[in-house]
Formats: structure tokens, C-alpha cells, sequence
């Protein structure tokens, strides 16, 4: 049996990044890096809250701090040599690091669509059945939950980056991307690639619209549940303890539904600037979103914010 993958004529590939616009990369470059310097703080202080704080340690803010890490994790599989892809002239990377790459950023992407969704169920056990939360998400109920959406992330990374490691690449290493992406990477094959559009499309039902459903169902219920409270202050109380979850769910899935739907402009004049955008989408998706989350959950949370003025006060005190 032939080998398709190692035995290929291609050791490594060239990313094209941004080479074609090198003032964009300077500008870029520092714009990234404060912004990858954010996330690491930023969600770097919500793990570290959550964990030292004993008024922290409930179901929603364990899921939070899991989020925080999969931010980290997901920014740090890619940020990295991006930038340094920024100040190198030759835009290498090898054939094994790029499959790591594509396994880590697949392997976040899809825990964090799962665990978005597990955050969903419990803001609905929160709102809807206030009385039953305890018994239903019990640590014996959310730990689990929270290491479900990791396996089930990091096995799908699995099956894809395998399907699309032993493609044979027929000379042809150029990424039109920034980064390893899977997508990016199957252009590149010379072979038929059906079975790994297939594989990609039943993803996309498992990790996009199935997750998108359920939030879409939990927060109808959430919704109609705080309708029916009485007091103004009720309502406004129980929308604030979903609301952060709910910004982040439209930030991150209406980042990921316009990537995959933008319209491809039918004017060769705007080719360049269509592939520019092609590479800056995923950008925003990738480091935006990240960096917005901790902030996102700090400013609609008092409970966050009073544990970080503890954390502050406590370091302060003990100095």
C-alpha cells in the first residue's frame, strides 16, 4: 500500500500571510501582539479568580474559566507564528508542525462551539428551574460536561488533521493564509479531497448548527421565563446573570456564520482586496473575539469584578 502522506514530495510549506502588503505587516504585528498580550491577561486573571475565589466555584464560572483556557490555548496555537511570520522574510513552516497547528486551532474551534452550548443548559436550569439547579448541576454533572466538550473537540481535531495529513501534496506549498489553516491546507492536494469535504461538512452540522439550535431553544425558554416575572428588578437580575453568555455566543457564531457566508465578489479588480479580507476575517475570529470574552464577562458581572478587586487588594495587603 502506497504511502500518501510523509513519503510526499513536500516537506513543509510557505505561508503567504500578509507579504503582499509589508506596511500592513508592521501595523499588524504590533496590533496583534498587544491584543495576544490582552488574552493572556485577560482570561489568564479569570482562570486564576475563579480558582482562588471560593464565591467563584459554581457551575457558571467553572465553565467560564474552561472558556478562559480554550481563549489561551486557541490564540497561542496560531499567534505566535503569525507574528513571527510578520518579521521573517521566508514564511516556512514544516509538515509536522503544521499538522499540530491545524489539530490545536480545530481541536479549540470545536470544544469551545460544544462548551458555549453546555453554557447554555446551565443559564437555562439557572432561569428556568432555579429550584432543581443544585441537584441538576451538581459538580458530578458539570466537571463531566466540561471534559465531555474537550474529547469531543479534541477527537474530532483528530479525524480531520489525519484525513488531511495523509493527502499527497504534489510540490504545490503555498498557503494563501496566515496560518495552517484546514481549509487552506486541502486546496493544496492533488487527490480527490470528497471524503474530507464530507467529514468537514457533517463537522460543520455537529459544531455549528446543532449547538447554534440548542442556544437558539435554551434562550426562547430563558427568554419567555423572564417574561413572566413580575418585578422590573427580577427581570433585569435574572437577563444580567445570561446576558455575558449571550454576547459572547453572538460575537463568536456571527464571526464564524459571515466567514463562511460571505459572498465571493464576481470582480477580478477586487481579487486582491477579497483575498485580503479572506485573511483578516479569520483574524478577528481568532484574536478578537478571544481578547473581548474576559472583558465581555468583567463588565456585566459584578461578582467577577468584586473577586479581582479581592485578588488586588489581597496582593496589595500581603506586600
Amino acid at each position: 500500500m502506497e504511502k500518501a502522506n510523509w513519503s510526499s514530495p513536500v516537506a513543509g510549506f510557505i505561508i503567504l500571510g500578509l507579504s503582499a502588503y509589508p506596511k500592513l505587516e508592521k501595523i499588524f504585528f504590533v496590533l496583534i501582539l498587544l491584543m495576544y498580550l490582552v488574552i493572556l491577561l485577560g482570561n489568564g486573571v479569570l482562570i486564576l479568580v475563579t480558582v482562588l475565589d471560593s464565591h467563584l466555584h459554581t457551575p457558571m464560572y467553572f465553565f467560564l474559566a474552561n472558556l478562559s483556557l480554550l481563549d489561551i490555548c486557541y490564540t497561542t496555537s496560531s499567534v505566535p507564528l503569525v507574528l513571527d511570520s510578520f518579521l521573517t522574510p521566508r514564511k516556512t513552516i514544516s509538515f509536522s508542525a503544521c499538522a499540530v497547528q491545524m489539530f490545536l486551532s480545530f481541536a479549540m474551534g470545536a470544544t469551545e462551539c460544544v462548551l458555549l452550548g453546555m453554557m447554555a443548559f446551565d443559564r437555562y436550569v439557572a432561569i428556568c428551574n432555579p429550584l432543581r439547579y443544585p441537584v441538576v448541576m451538581s459538580k458530578a454533572a458539570y466537571v463531566p460536561m466540561a471534559v465531555s466538550s474537550w474529547a469531543i473537540g479534541c477527537t474530532a481535531s483528530v479525524v480531520h488533521t489525519s484525513l488531511t495529513i495523509q493527502l499527497p501534496f504534489c510540490g504545490n506549498n503555498v498557503i494563501n493564509h496566515l496560518a495552517c489553516e484546514l481549509l487552506a491546507v486541502l486546496k493544496l492536494a492533488c487527490t480527490d479531497i470528497s471524503i474530507n469535504v464530507i467529514s468537514m461538512g457533517v463537522a460543520n452540522v455537529i459544531f455549528l448548527v446543532v449547538p447554534v439550535l440548542f442556544i437558539f431553544v435554551s434562550y426562547v425558554f430563558i427568554i419567555a421565563t423572564i417574561l413572566r416575572i413580575p418585578s422590573a428588578e427580577g427581570r433585569r437580575k435574572a437577563f444580567s446573570t445570561c446576558s455575558a453568555h449571550f454576547t459572547v455566543v453572538v460575537i463568536f457564531y456571527g464571526t464564524l456564520f459571515f466567514m463562511y457566508t460571505k459572498p465571493k465578489s464576481k470582480d477580478t479588480l477586487g481579487n486582491d482586496k477579497e483575498d485580503l479580507s479572506d485573511k483578516l476575517i479569520p483574524l478577528f475570529y481568532g484574536v478578537v473575539t478571544p481578547m473581548l470574552n474576559p472583558i465581555i464577562y468583567s463588565l456585566r458581572n459584578k461578582d467577577v469584578k468584586a473577586a479581582v478587586k479581592n485578588l488586588v487588594a489581597q496582593k496589595c495587603f500581603t506586600q
